[in-house]
């Protein structure tokens, strides 16, 4: 596989991955808060809050896709190994640590709030879990890059 079909297949499943997040936060989201505010009518008063909890957590989501998607550039043009890609996923990891953070924040206080259940609470700690995850492997995937890319370096200065 060529670096450019390579670059061309990461771009595909980065719009495909776009597309499915886009359906949830957009369509799904909204779509089942509101099935539940029509089944409990009583607990309407949490659909915006919640609503715009979880779209903000779309945020971050969309400039890691950003991040991903300038890596899946950088390896279409045979730059695989660089400071650029390992500063990419530097952000990347960051990203998911702060959305990780903001989610479980949002969470514990809309529990405070009363505007969340504990079973809620405890099962969306393992979608919290998840994204620090992600982080570590995208901090485990910026050091390897960048020891890389120094490698590299070093090569094309050696005669």
């Amino acid at each position: 596989m060529t670096q450019i079909s390579l670059s061309r297949w990461l771009k595909g499943i980065l719009v495909g991955v776009g597309f499915c997040g886009g359906i949830i936060y957009f369509w799904l989201v909204p779509y089942f808060g509101k099935s539940l505010m029509e089944a409990f009518p009583e607990f309407s008063y949490c659909y915006w809050p919640w609503l715009g909890a979880i779209w903000v957590t779309a945020v971050p989501c969309c400039l890691a896709f950003c991040y991903a998607w300038g890596i899946a550039a950088e390896i279409g043009r045979d730059n695989s190994f660089s400071a650029k890609n390992a500063r990419f996923l530097k952000h990347i990891a960051v990203l998911a640590v702060f959305d990780s953070g903001y989610f479980f924040v949002a969470n514990l206080a809309l529990l405070l709030l009363g505007m969340n259940h504990p079973g809620i609470f405890l099962v969306s700690l393992f979608i919290e879990f998840a994204g620090v995850a992600v982080a570590v492997a995208a901090a485990a995937l910026s050091h390897l890059v960048q020891k890389a890319a120094d490698i590299q370096e070093e090569n094309k200065l050696t005669i």
